[in-house]
């Protein structure tokens, strides 16, 4: 089951992905359910997402680009997911907020509650190269209550991205 949503994670991926070269990747590692007050829950997560430069828009309010990612936990846990990013960029620090609704599938994992789930992030990343950058991010996943339950899941990460 888990090569199984590994194949689809990574044919979604090649789906999304853009013809145009100048496309950048992020590569993430860090605790699922990091605020898990039983202790039974947390996992490491491992996952990627992929954004466009060529897609961002200025506006007044920011810079806006659409994202897609996924991970994938050790208890078998996977989390799809596209939605839109902004960015700031103060220095050297890029102040990254984002907002993604997508399917989780629970796995060996926590039960979220339903498949639909959304997620909030916060990203700070440092540009340390032309075209990388590393970064931190915390997350909350959760389906607003729509589901039969909603424990949501805090999540920590820590990021490599480059443009290709």
């Amino acid at each position: 089951m888990k090569l199984k949503k590994l194949y689809l994670l990574l044919s979604l991926l090649l789906f999304f992905a853009p013809a145009k070269s100048d496309t950048g990747y992020s590569f993430y590692t860090g605790t699922f359910d990091t605020i898990d007050k039983e202790g039974d829950d947390q996992a490491i997560l491992y996952g990627i997402e992929h954004n466009n430069p060529l897609l961002f828009r200025d506006t007044i309010i920011g810079k806006f680009a659409p994202i897609t990612g996924a991970f994938i936990t050790d208890k078998n846990s996977m989390y799809l997911y596209t939605g839109v990013e902004a960015q700031y960029e103060i220095g050297v620090l890029n102040i990254v907020p984002s907002f993604s609704p997508g399917y989780y599938d629970p796995g060996n994992g926590k039960n979220l509650g339903m498949g639909l789930e959304f997620k909030s992030e916060i990203k700070f990343n440092l540009d340390i190269f032309e075209n990388s950058k590393i970064g931190y991010s915390y997350s909350h996943i959760s389906n607003n209550d729509w589901g039969d339950i909603n424990p949501g899941v805090n999540n920590s990460t820590f990021s490599f991205s480059k443009n290709f």
